[in-house]
């Protein structure tokens, strides 16, 4: 469809209004307005009209278009459904009408039934002149709920002019798509901010939020670690980790938030980089060391502070890294005492340690507030490099680093840089972290780990004003709220990734999502990323289940069909969980596209690379078969970037 359907699953709403003459409710203008609908083809009709929209038609038709006083008129409406994608469901509907009224108490059927794809309901009625209310307002939802239709047809009722008009909100449920025998689900984990590591064994371990933990040795079926992580924190680690967060009274564990993980071969250790969170920005980060993977994990110390005040940073490490003596002014202007401690400096929480690769070891952290920065870490350590000095200016700190994104209270959390090739890509994920929030991850890229960090049209992360970002332009979003014919309920606020290479060269990404089915509930889901022809990253359209990209390419063949296509349009009612739908279009022979979008498509010859070029921009990418989600069938699909707008653009071809 040429639009996005908001909501799991909807209902179907039709108000009919039949009346006679241009008054209250049915003037001209209403008139007109029916008619410059955008989204989709009408005609006027002998003695009828026809409207098309997203492959749904209705046509009002009476039996002649002109009647003596006290003749029957005899109407049909039919409503055809010609959608793939989608069933109208069927309901009691209301008819209002001025100056026409039923013949009998029979003459008007007011309710049809649910048309699946391919199926049509005639409804037929019949009209005598007299006296009636005024039109009446349809019910229902707003215009993105439904699919709108004002049909009319004029006629001449004794000698004067009359009218028959039907006003129909057509609501709308996504066929899901069934699988019978091919049917394959993977097996979930809950997690939030995922943190991902692979150990020595092949294992593959996430390490998320109020101590979770998960393993799984093919990325698709996990098993909760949940106890084993929890149970790897003595209470001596515990006390020691609250020392700065002592007033926090929440439960232990639910102040704790996104650990990240990595292995150190200089120490031998597996660090784990932990946020612990207090009120009033008074957070810190920490750095655990274990000689397994599962622990033991003990307290080694901690990296940065925030929330101090003159009061309480000699607790802290600040006078080593700025020198004894007061507490600079800068802290107590935007202070915590006054509230304006996010105006300019960051919440410690979300650590993402890397290595880059000359084996210097870095640390990003931040979140909102004051924005994202880095630090050198120590490699001997894994503890901040003392070493290492940074200036006071408007995107650096001499105790927080540098910044690299954000600030001003801007949306932004979560960072996590990872090498793919030849550029640092840099994530973060915008919006709130609820299913209505908004959340969506978006990339940045670098030559340099510590950046500067730009999209693919130029933006730089940095936000010295406020902006309300969500679904703002800058910073490539790799997918936003969507829905595959094969999923029963949409996809929405996924965040909080990290990402790694694997050791045969495949790039994943990893993140927790949430859906439209009116819960807070999250799962953990992984993507295979792809680095296009020009050096950006794609995401796979589907959970990643054993797929390869071939990078010579495939057959023409296999590219050339009919394809469900979904485009990531930045600008979607996330606070209504509206999700970006299923649409249609054919990569043909003769290199043409056409369908719900036109243009053309080429393969470049001797590799994965596609490109597709519509009249809203040329979109760069890759081509594969992968299993479509929830099945065991084998499809091509393509995953593209635009070059103009950074929207991202998937498809599926379509199987028998």
């Amino acid at each position: 469809m040429k639009r996005s359907i908001i909501g799991a699953l909807f209902t179907a709403v039709a108000c009919v209004m039949l009346c006679a003459g241009c008054e209250s409710g049915t003037d001209a203008s209403n008139v007109v307005n029916s008619k410059n609908d955008t989204a989709g083809s009408e005609a006027k009709i002998e003695a009828g009209f026809e409207q098309t929209k997203d492959d749904i038609t209705v046509t009002l038709t009476t039996d002649k278009d002109s009647y003596e006083a006290g003749e029957v008129v005899h109407y049909e409406l039919t409503i055809t459904n010609n959608n793939p994608d989608y069933t109208i469901n069927g309901k009691k509907f209301n008819y209002t009408n001025k100056g026409l009224v039923p013949e009998s108490d029979a003459s008007m059927p007011d309710t049809f039934d649910t048309l699946r794809s391919g199926s049509s309901i005639t409804l037929k009625g019949s009209l005598i002149g007299g006296n009636s209310g005024s039109p009446g307002v349809s019910s229902g939802a707003s215009e993105q709920d439904v699919v709108n239709f004002r049909p009319y047809v004029e006629i001449n009722y004794g000698g004067e002019e009359a009218m028959v008009r039907c006003v129909l909100n057509l609501k709308l449920v996504m066929v899901v798509q069934q699988f019978g025998g091919n049917a394959m689900t993977n097996k979930t984990a809950c997690c939030h901010d995922p943190s991902i590591f692979k150990d020595k064994d092949g294992t593959y371990y996430i390490f998320g939020t109020h101590i979770s933990a998960s393993s799984t040795k093919d990325l698709f079926d996990w098993t909760e670690l949940n106890d084993e992580f929890k149970a790897a924190l003595s209470k001596e680690t515990r006390d020691q980790i609250r020392q700065w967060n002592k007033d926090n009274t929440v439960d232990w564990n639910s102040y704790l938030w996104a650990p990240d993980i990595i292995y150190s071969e200089e120490m031998g250790k597996y660090l784990i980089y932990l946020s612990a969170n207090g009120d009033d920005w008074k957070s810190n980060i920490v750095l655990l060391t274990a000689d397994e993977v599962m622990g033991p994990y003990e307290y080694a110390g901690s990296i940065v502070y925030g929330g101090f005040d003159e009061t309480n940073y000699t607790e802290t490490d600040v006078p080593k890294v700025l020198g004894e003596g007061e507490l600079p002014e800068r802290y107590l202007i935007n202070g915590v005492g006054n509230k304006k401690w996010g105006d300019k400096f960051p919440n410690c929480i979300d650590p993402c340690a890397f290595y880059d690769a000359e084996g210097n070891l870095w640390m990003t952290y931040g979140s909102w507030s004051g924005g994202i920065f880095m630090l050198e870490l120590d490699e001997k350590t894994g503890l901040r490099d003392y070493s290492v000095s940074y200036e006071t200016d408007k995107h650096s700190d001499a105790y927080f680093g540098k910044l690299i994104a954000g600030g001003n209270y801007v949306s932004g959390e979560g960072s996590y840089i990872q090498k793919i090739g030849d550029y640092y890509y840099l994530f973060i994920s915008y919006g709130a972290l609820q299913a209505k929030g908004g959340y969506n991850i978006r990339v940045f890229r670098s030559e340099k780990p510590d950046g500067p960090y730009v999209d693919e049209v130029g933006n730089t992360p940095f936000y010295d004003s406020y902006s309300m970002n969500f679904n703002h332009s800058c910073g490539i979003r790799l997918f936003g709220g969507y829905r595959w014919r094969s999923m029963s309920v949409g996809q929405v606020a996924q965040g909080h990734n990290s990402a790694f290479v694997d050791d045969d060269g495949k790039a994943y990404i990893v993140f927790h999502t949430r859906t439209t089915n009116g819960s807070e509930q999250h799962y953990v889901k992984v993507h295979q990323l792809f680095v296009n022809e020009d050096g950006w990253l794609v995401a796979a359209p589907y959970l990643t289940n054993g797929e390869t990209l071939d990078e010579k390419g495939l057959d023409r063949s296999d590219i050339i069909g009919d394809y469900e296509v979904i485009i990531h349009r930045l600008n979607i009612n996330y606070g209504e969980y509206e999700v970006n739908g299923v649409e249609h279009i054919s990569l043909n022979e003769d290199g043409s596209v056409t369908g719900d979008y036109e243009g053309s498509w080429e393969a470049v010859d001797g590799t994965a690379y596609l490109r597709l070029t519509t009249s809203e921009d040329t979109y760069s990418g890759v081509a594969l078969k992968m299993k479509i989600e929830g099945s065991s069938i084998d499809t091509t699909v393509f995953t593209c970037l635009g070059q103009k707008t950074q929207v991202t653009f998937w498809g599926s071809r379509q199987y028998e």
